[in-house]
């Protein structure tokens, strides 16, 4: 079985980020969810997220809350 992470398979691992990150934001930040979800989309750190020659899917939640929080100050 191929378990290499791709641009094409990259994807699959991209929910389950975003969702933790969210949530991380509804209980940091007292936004609501859709919200959390609209900013995450919209931000450069899910540019970063998404691309997979930047190795940010390696990152955890707590590392990309940190991305996220220091691109809006």
């Amino acid at each position: 079985m191929n378990r290499e992470i791709t641009q094409q398979n990259l994807y699959l691992l991209l929910p389950g980020k975003i969702n933790s990150l969210a949530k991380m934001l509804v209980q940091e930040k007292g936004i609501t969810f859709f919200d959390a979800i609209n900013a995450i989309y919209k931000s450069q750190t899910y540019k970063l997220l998404e691309n997979e020659s930047t190795k940010y899917w390696t990152y955890g939640p707590v590392a990309l809350y940190e991305s996220f929080i220091r691109e809006a100050n």
